[in-house]
Protein backbone atom coordinates (compact mmCIF):
# COMPACT_ATOMS: atom_id res chain seq x y z
CA UNK A 1 0.00 0.00 0.00
CA UNK A 2 1.56 3.41 -1.20
CA UNK A 3 0.61 6.32 1.12
CA UNK A 4 0.29 10.24 0.07
CA UNK A 5 2.55 12.98 1.37
CA UNK A 6 0.68 15.52 0.45
CA UNK A 7 0.27 19.04 1.93
CA UNK A 8 -2.68 21.87 1.37
CA UNK A 9 -0.35 23.93 -1.47
CA UNK A 10 -0.42 20.43 -3.59
CA UNK A 11 -3.96 20.87 -3.66
CA UNK A 12 -4.13 24.88 -3.93
CA UNK A 13 -6.64 24.80 -1.18
CA UNK A 14 -6.64 28.34 0.58
CA UNK A 15 -8.04 27.62 3.50
CA UNK A 16 -7.53 23.22 4.03
CA UNK A 17 -8.51 23.66 7.82
CA UNK A 18 -12.00 24.30 6.47
CA UNK A 19 -11.42 21.08 4.27
CA UNK A 20 -11.06 19.10 7.42
CA UNK A 21 -13.55 20.55 9.49
CA UNK A 22 -15.98 19.60 6.86
CA UNK A 23 -14.88 16.19 6.62
CA UNK A 24 -14.85 16.33 10.35
CA UNK A 25 -18.87 16.75 10.06
CA UNK A 26 -19.24 13.95 7.54
CA UNK A 27 -18.31 11.80 9.95
CA UNK A 28 -20.27 13.44 13.14
CA UNK A 29 -23.37 13.47 10.45
CA UNK A 30 -23.23 10.06 9.26
CA UNK A 31 -22.79 8.61 13.19
CA UNK A 32 -25.15 10.56 14.41
CA UNK A 33 -27.56 8.97 12.14
CA UNK A 34 -26.66 5.61 13.06
CA UNK A 35 -27.09 6.72 17.16
CA UNK A 36 -30.49 8.67 16.53
CA UNK A 37 -32.52 5.64 17.53
CA UNK A 38 -31.04 4.61 20.60
CA UNK A 39 -32.59 8.01 22.11
CA UNK A 40 -36.28 7.68 20.41
CA UNK A 41 -36.43 3.81 21.09
CA UNK A 42 -38.99 3.66 22.71
CA UNK A 43 -41.12 6.04 20.65
CA UNK A 44 -39.78 4.43 17.75
CA UNK A 45 -41.13 0.66 18.70
CA UNK A 46 -44.88 2.47 20.24
CA UNK A 47 -45.54 4.57 16.97
CA UNK A 48 -44.34 1.12 14.94
CA UNK A 49 -45.98 -1.69 16.81
CA UNK A 50 -43.06 -3.36 17.83
CA UNK A 51 -40.76 -4.64 20.57
CA UNK A 52 -38.23 -3.00 22.23
CA UNK A 53 -36.04 -5.89 21.59
CA UNK A 54 -37.25 -5.92 17.72
CA UNK A 55 -36.33 -2.01 17.69
CA UNK A 56 -32.78 -2.77 18.33
CA UNK A 57 -32.25 -3.60 15.06
CA UNK A 58 -32.20 -0.34 14.04
CA UNK A 59 -29.01 -0.37 15.69
CA UNK A 60 -27.65 -3.70 14.63
CA UNK A 61 -28.18 -4.01 11.26
CA UNK A 62 -26.66 -0.63 9.86
CA UNK A 63 -24.05 -1.38 11.88
CA UNK A 64 -23.54 -4.68 10.43
CA UNK A 65 -23.92 -3.50 6.97
CA UNK A 66 -20.73 -1.19 7.74
CA UNK A 67 -18.71 -2.75 9.09
CA UNK A 68 -18.77 -5.48 5.95
CA UNK A 69 -18.50 -2.14 3.60
CA UNK A 70 -15.52 -0.57 5.13
CA UNK A 71 -12.48 -2.65 3.88
CA UNK A 72 -14.24 -2.81 0.74
CA UNK A 73 -15.15 0.30 0.03
CA UNK A 74 -10.93 0.74 0.65
CA UNK A 75 -10.52 -2.26 -1.85
CA UNK A 76 -13.00 -1.23 -4.32
CA UNK A 77 -12.11 2.70 -4.54
CA UNK A 78 -9.24 2.10 -6.93
CA UNK A 79 -8.66 5.64 -9.14
CA UNK A 80 -12.19 6.95 -8.07
CA UNK A 81 -12.12 10.64 -6.71
CA UNK A 82 -12.96 10.97 -2.75
CA UNK A 83 -14.77 14.22 -2.73
CA UNK A 84 -17.11 12.38 -5.43
CA UNK A 85 -17.54 9.35 -3.66
CA UNK A 86 -17.94 11.60 -0.67
CA UNK A 87 -20.48 13.64 -1.80
CA UNK A 88 -22.22 10.82 -3.36
CA UNK A 89 -22.41 9.22 0.27
CA UNK A 90 -24.04 12.12 1.92
CA UNK A 91 -26.26 12.35 -0.29
CA UNK A 92 -27.43 8.95 0.16
CA UNK A 93 -27.56 9.62 4.02
CA UNK A 94 -30.12 12.64 3.29
CA UNK A 95 -32.23 9.97 1.67
CA UNK A 96 -31.73 7.73 3.87
CA UNK A 97 -32.60 10.05 6.81
CA UNK A 98 -35.48 11.27 4.80
CA UNK A 99 -37.23 8.03 4.02
CA UNK A 100 -36.75 7.02 8.07
CA UNK A 101 -38.38 9.79 8.98
CA UNK A 102 -41.41 8.81 6.82
CA UNK A 103 -41.50 5.30 7.50
CA UNK A 104 -44.94 3.91 7.75
CA UNK A 105 -43.35 0.72 9.56
CA UNK A 106 -40.79 -1.32 10.82
CA UNK A 107 -39.64 -2.80 7.28
CA UNK A 108 -39.47 0.81 6.00
CA UNK A 109 -37.35 2.11 8.57
CA UNK A 110 -35.32 -1.33 8.54
CA UNK A 111 -34.75 -0.42 4.55
CA UNK A 112 -33.66 3.32 5.53
CA UNK A 113 -31.18 2.02 8.17
CA UNK A 114 -29.35 -0.60 5.56
CA UNK A 115 -29.04 2.70 3.32
CA UNK A 116 -27.71 4.67 6.58
CA UNK A 117 -25.25 0.90 7.22
CA UNK A 118 -23.76 1.56 3.56
CA UNK A 119 -23.34 5.34 3.89
CA UNK A 120 -21.82 4.32 7.44
CA UNK A 121 -18.88 1.82 5.96
CA UNK A 122 -18.08 4.10 3.47
CA UNK A 123 -17.92 7.67 4.88
CA UNK A 124 -16.13 6.31 7.65
CA UNK A 125 -13.95 4.66 6.05
CA UNK A 126 -12.48 6.95 2.97
CA UNK A 127 -12.68 9.88 6.05
CA UNK A 128 -9.88 8.56 8.04
CA UNK A 129 -7.79 9.14 5.39
CA UNK A 130 -7.77 12.10 4.21
CA UNK A 131 -6.15 14.45 6.61
CA UNK A 132 -2.47 13.55 5.35
CA UNK A 133 -4.03 14.63 2.01
CA UNK A 134 -5.43 18.18 3.08
CA UNK A 135 -2.96 19.85 5.24
CA UNK A 136 0.50 20.43 5.75
CA UNK A 137 2.87 17.14 7.14
CA UNK A 138 3.37 18.68 10.20
CA UNK A 139 -0.46 19.48 11.08
CA UNK A 140 -1.22 15.77 10.58
CA UNK A 141 -2.29 14.39 13.54
CA UNK A 142 -4.71 17.32 14.75
CA UNK A 143 -6.30 17.28 11.79
CA UNK A 144 -6.63 13.81 12.03
CA UNK A 145 -7.97 13.93 15.65
CA UNK A 146 -10.17 16.48 14.06
CA UNK A 147 -12.34 13.95 11.80
CA UNK A 148 -12.05 11.34 13.89
CA UNK A 149 -13.17 14.04 16.80
CA UNK A 150 -16.14 14.03 14.79
CA UNK A 151 -17.07 10.50 15.38
CA UNK A 152 -16.72 10.58 18.85
CA UNK A 153 -18.85 13.69 19.01
CA UNK A 154 -21.34 11.99 17.80
CA UNK A 155 -20.98 9.14 19.83
CA UNK A 156 -21.89 10.99 22.63
CA UNK A 157 -24.02 13.30 21.30
CA UNK A 158 -26.07 12.02 18.52
CA UNK A 159 -28.02 9.98 21.24
CA UNK A 160 -28.88 13.39 23.62
CA UNK A 161 -29.67 15.26 20.34
CA UNK A 162 -32.00 13.32 18.96
CA UNK A 163 -33.77 12.84 22.14
CA UNK A 164 -34.03 16.10 23.00
CA UNK A 165 -35.90 16.79 19.97
CA UNK A 166 -37.59 13.90 19.66
CA UNK A 167 -39.08 15.12 23.24
CA UNK A 168 -39.96 18.50 21.95
CA UNK A 169 -41.25 17.71 17.96
CA UNK A 170 -40.85 14.17 18.00
CA UNK A 171 -39.05 11.01 16.63
CA UNK A 172 -40.31 11.66 13.26
CA UNK A 173 -38.51 15.24 13.13
CA UNK A 174 -35.56 14.48 14.51
CA UNK A 175 -34.76 12.88 11.76
CA UNK A 176 -35.83 15.53 9.58
CA UNK A 177 -33.45 17.32 11.41
CA UNK A 178 -30.27 15.28 10.30
CA UNK A 179 -31.59 15.28 6.54
CA UNK A 180 -31.02 19.27 6.74
CA UNK A 181 -27.83 18.57 8.32
CA UNK A 182 -26.60 16.00 6.22
CA UNK A 183 -28.00 18.43 2.90
CA UNK A 184 -25.88 21.24 4.69
CA UNK A 185 -22.77 19.12 5.35
CA UNK A 186 -22.76 18.10 1.31
CA UNK A 187 -23.20 21.86 0.62
CA UNK A 188 -20.09 22.56 1.91
CA UNK A 189 -18.20 19.69 0.45
CA UNK A 190 -19.13 20.96 -2.80
CA UNK A 191 -17.61 24.37 -1.44
CA UNK A 192 -14.52 23.47 0.10
CA UNK A 193 -13.19 19.94 -0.63
CA UNK A 194 -10.97 20.08 -3.73
CA UNK A 195 -10.44 17.24 -6.08
CA UNK A 196 -8.76 14.20 -4.46
CA UNK A 197 -7.95 11.34 -6.84
CA UNK A 198 -6.76 7.94 -6.07
CA UNK A 199 -3.61 8.49 -3.82
CA UNK A 200 -3.09 4.71 -2.16
CA UNK A 201 -4.29 1.12 -3.00
CA UNK A 202 -4.89 -0.78 -0.62
CA UNK A 203 -5.38 -5.31 -1.80
CA UNK A 204 -7.21 -7.83 -0.18
CA UNK A 205 -3.54 -9.64 0.63
CA UNK A 206 -2.36 -6.55 2.30
CA UNK A 207 -5.64 -6.46 4.50
CA UNK A 208 -5.00 -10.10 4.99
CA UNK A 209 -1.12 -9.80 5.88
CA UNK A 210 -2.43 -7.07 8.38
CA UNK A 211 -4.89 -8.92 9.95
CA UNK A 212 -2.94 -12.21 10.19
CA UNK A 213 0.37 -11.07 10.98
CA UNK A 214 0.35 -7.72 13.30
CA UNK A 215 -0.53 -8.81 16.80
CA UNK A 216 -0.44 -5.33 17.81
CA UNK A 217 -3.36 -4.83 15.96
CA UNK A 218 -5.33 -8.06 16.49
CA UNK A 219 -4.85 -7.03 20.27
CA UNK A 220 -6.36 -3.99 19.44
CA UNK A 221 -9.36 -4.79 17.27
CA UNK A 222 -10.05 -7.36 19.88
CA UNK A 223 -9.97 -4.72 22.28
CA UNK A 224 -12.56 -2.59 20.42
CA UNK A 225 -15.02 -5.69 19.45
CA UNK A 226 -15.06 -5.89 23.73
CA UNK A 227 -15.60 -2.52 24.78
CA UNK A 228 -17.93 -1.49 21.91
CA UNK A 229 -20.12 -4.87 22.16
CA UNK A 230 -20.26 -3.95 25.96
CA UNK A 231 -21.34 -0.62 25.46
CA UNK A 232 -24.01 -1.41 23.20
CA UNK A 233 -25.12 -3.89 24.83
CA UNK A 234 -26.35 -1.61 27.85
CA UNK A 235 -26.69 1.85 26.03
CA UNK A 236 -28.85 0.27 23.34
CA UNK A 237 -31.51 0.45 25.94
CA UNK A 238 -30.39 3.34 27.75
CA UNK A 239 -33.88 5.13 27.33
CA UNK A 240 -35.94 2.24 28.80
CA UNK A 241 -33.46 1.79 31.72
CA UNK A 242 -33.62 5.40 32.88
CA UNK A 243 -37.61 5.12 32.46
CA UNK A 244 -37.51 1.37 35.08
CA UNK A 245 -34.85 1.58 37.32
CA UNK A 246 -34.69 5.59 39.05
CA UNK A 247 -38.20 6.11 37.05
CA UNK A 248 -37.44 9.33 35.41
CA UNK A 249 -40.38 10.95 33.84
CA UNK A 250 -39.67 10.61 29.81
CA UNK A 251 -39.19 14.47 29.50
CA UNK A 252 -35.83 14.50 31.82
CA UNK A 253 -34.22 11.70 29.63
CA UNK A 254 -32.84 13.93 26.80
CA UNK A 255 -31.68 16.15 29.71
CA UNK A 256 -29.71 13.64 31.11
CA UNK A 257 -28.15 12.30 27.54
CA UNK A 258 -27.19 15.86 26.95
CA UNK A 259 -25.40 15.48 30.12
CA UNK A 260 -24.02 12.27 29.25
CA UNK A 261 -22.97 13.72 26.15
CA UNK A 262 -21.11 16.86 27.56
CA UNK A 263 -19.36 14.31 29.69
CA UNK A 264 -18.69 12.27 26.58
CA UNK A 265 -17.01 14.76 24.62
CA UNK A 266 -14.85 15.78 28.19
CA UNK A 267 -14.19 12.39 28.16
CA UNK A 268 -12.64 12.34 24.52
CA UNK A 269 -10.38 15.31 24.93
CA UNK A 270 -8.55 13.89 28.58
CA UNK A 271 -8.41 10.42 26.32
CA UNK A 272 -6.98 12.54 23.37
CA UNK A 273 -4.71 13.87 25.66
CA UNK A 274 -3.39 11.20 27.40
CA UNK A 275 -3.48 8.24 24.86
CA UNK A 276 -0.24 9.48 22.63
CA UNK A 277 2.35 8.84 25.50
CA UNK A 278 0.65 6.44 27.86
CA UNK A 279 -1.92 4.24 25.48
CA UNK A 280 -2.68 1.39 27.29
CA UNK A 281 -3.04 3.44 30.83
CA UNK A 282 -5.69 5.41 28.98
CA UNK A 283 -7.78 1.96 27.25
CA UNK A 284 -7.21 0.39 30.93
CA UNK A 285 -9.07 3.05 32.38
CA UNK A 286 -11.89 3.28 29.71
CA UNK A 287 -12.64 -0.48 30.51
CA UNK A 288 -12.63 -0.13 33.72
CA UNK A 289 -15.28 2.64 33.44
CA UNK A 290 -17.48 0.55 31.40
CA UNK A 291 -17.18 -2.30 34.12
CA UNK A 292 -18.30 0.23 36.72
CA UNK A 293 -21.13 1.88 34.62
CA UNK A 294 -23.50 -1.39 35.10
CA UNK A 295 -22.40 -2.64 38.71
CA UNK A 296 -23.14 1.16 39.52
CA UNK A 297 -26.35 1.21 37.96
CA UNK A 298 -27.47 -1.83 39.54
CA UNK A 299 -26.59 -0.75 43.06
CA UNK A 300 -27.00 3.30 43.29
CA UNK A 301 -28.88 3.92 40.00
CA UNK A 302 -32.35 3.38 41.36
CA UNK A 303 -32.45 6.74 42.87
CA UNK A 304 -32.62 9.97 40.40
CA UNK A 305 -29.78 11.25 41.72
CA UNK A 306 -27.79 7.89 41.42
CA UNK A 307 -28.38 7.27 38.01
CA UNK A 308 -27.63 10.67 37.00
CA UNK A 309 -24.25 10.73 38.87
CA UNK A 310 -23.51 7.08 37.05
CA UNK A 311 -24.48 8.27 33.25
CA UNK A 312 -21.91 10.63 33.58
CA UNK A 313 -19.16 8.67 34.42
CA UNK A 314 -20.25 6.73 31.58
CA UNK A 315 -20.00 9.72 29.50
CA UNK A 316 -16.38 9.78 30.82
CA UNK A 317 -15.77 6.58 30.05
CA UNK A 318 -16.80 6.10 26.87
CA UNK A 319 -16.29 9.38 25.13
CA UNK A 320 -12.45 8.00 25.27
CA UNK A 321 -13.09 5.03 23.08
CA UNK A 322 -12.53 5.88 19.89
CA UNK A 323 -9.70 8.30 20.38
CA UNK A 324 -7.71 5.63 22.48
CA UNK A 325 -8.52 2.41 20.02
CA UNK A 326 -7.31 5.15 16.85
CA UNK A 327 -3.84 5.53 18.94
CA UNK A 328 -3.43 2.10 19.42
CA UNK A 329 -4.37 1.62 15.84
CA UNK A 330 -2.38 4.25 14.35
CA UNK A 331 0.98 2.88 16.29
CA UNK A 332 0.60 -1.25 15.47
CA UNK A 333 0.01 -0.11 11.65
CA UNK A 334 2.02 3.28 11.05
CA UNK A 335 3.45 2.15 7.67
CA UNK A 336 -0.84 0.67 6.66
CA UNK A 337 -2.80 3.34 8.22
CA UNK A 338 -5.39 3.13 5.79
CA UNK A 339 -6.08 -0.67 5.98
CA UNK A 340 -5.76 -0.29 9.84
CA UNK A 341 -8.72 2.53 9.65
CA UNK A 342 -11.02 0.41 7.56
CA UNK A 343 -10.25 -2.90 9.95
CA UNK A 344 -10.97 -0.56 13.06
CA UNK A 345 -14.48 0.26 11.77
CA UNK A 346 -15.20 -2.70 10.78
CA UNK A 347 -14.56 -4.33 14.11
CA UNK A 348 -16.01 -1.23 15.89
CA UNK A 349 -19.78 -1.56 13.95
CA UNK A 350 -19.14 -5.73 14.54
CA UNK A 351 -19.35 -4.65 18.08
CA UNK A 352 -22.32 -2.26 17.86
CA UNK A 353 -24.05 -4.97 15.61
CA UNK A 354 -23.30 -7.65 17.94
CA UNK A 355 -24.12 -5.88 21.53
CA UNK A 356 -27.00 -4.11 20.22
CA UNK A 357 -28.13 -7.55 18.69
CA UNK A 358 -27.23 -9.54 21.95
CA UNK A 359 -29.18 -7.08 24.58
CA UNK A 360 -32.12 -6.75 22.50
CA UNK A 361 -32.58 -10.98 23.02
CA UNK A 362 -31.35 -10.51 26.81
CA UNK A 363 -33.90 -7.79 27.69
CA UNK A 364 -36.77 -9.56 25.56
CA UNK A 365 -35.73 -12.98 27.48
CA UNK A 366 -35.02 -11.31 30.65
CA UNK A 367 -34.90 -8.06 31.69
CA UNK A 368 -32.94 -4.71 31.49
CA UNK A 369 -30.96 -5.38 34.74
CA UNK A 370 -29.47 -9.00 33.42
CA UNK A 371 -28.66 -7.15 30.01
CA UNK A 372 -26.29 -5.04 32.73
CA UNK A 373 -24.48 -7.99 33.86
CA UNK A 374 -23.68 -9.25 30.28
CA UNK A 375 -22.71 -5.40 29.17
CA UNK A 376 -20.38 -5.99 32.72
CA UNK A 377 -19.02 -9.42 31.55
CA UNK A 378 -17.62 -7.96 28.39
CA UNK A 379 -16.64 -5.46 29.87
CA UNK A 380 -14.37 -7.53 32.38
CA UNK A 381 -13.20 -9.11 29.29
CA UNK A 382 -11.76 -5.94 27.90
CA UNK A 383 -10.00 -5.10 31.29
CA UNK A 384 -8.41 -8.32 31.35
CA UNK A 385 -7.70 -7.82 27.38
CA UNK A 386 -6.21 -4.33 28.35
CA UNK A 387 -4.19 -5.26 30.70
CA UNK A 388 -2.50 -8.22 28.92
CA UNK A 389 -1.55 -5.57 26.22
CA UNK A 390 0.35 -3.51 29.05
CA UNK A 391 2.27 -6.46 29.58
CA UNK A 392 3.02 -7.03 25.77
CA UNK A 393 4.09 -3.49 25.53
CA UNK A 394 6.60 -3.76 28.74
CA UNK A 395 8.18 -6.73 27.53
CA UNK A 396 9.04 -4.76 24.51
CA UNK A 397 10.39 -2.20 26.25
CA UNK A 398 8.03 0.53 25.32
CA UNK A 399 8.74 0.09 21.54
CA UNK A 400 6.47 -0.53 18.82
CA UNK A 401 6.95 -2.65 15.99
CA UNK A 402 5.96 -0.99 12.76
CA UNK A 403 4.28 -3.19 10.62
CA UNK A 404 4.32 -2.56 6.67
Amino acid sequence: MSTSSSAAADNGLPHPWLAVSAVGLATFSVVTTEMLPVGLLTPIAETLDTSTGNAGLMISLPALLAALFAPLVVIAAGGMDRRRMLCGLLGLLVIANIASALAPGMVWMLAARILVGFCMGGIWAIAGGLAARLVPRPDIGWATSVIFGGVAAASVLGVPLGALIGDFAGWRWAFAGMALLSGLVLALHLAVIPALPSASTATLRQFAQQLGGNRLLQAGLGLTLLLVAGHFMAFTFVRPLLLSLPEFDAQWVGALLLAYGVAGIAGNFLAGTIAARRTVLTLTAIALGLLLTPVLLLSLGRTPVGAGAVLLVWGLAYGGVSVGLMTWMMKAAPRALEIATALYVSVFNVGIALGSWAGGQVVDAFSLETNLWWAGGLAALALLLSAAMGLAERSQSGRWQPHR
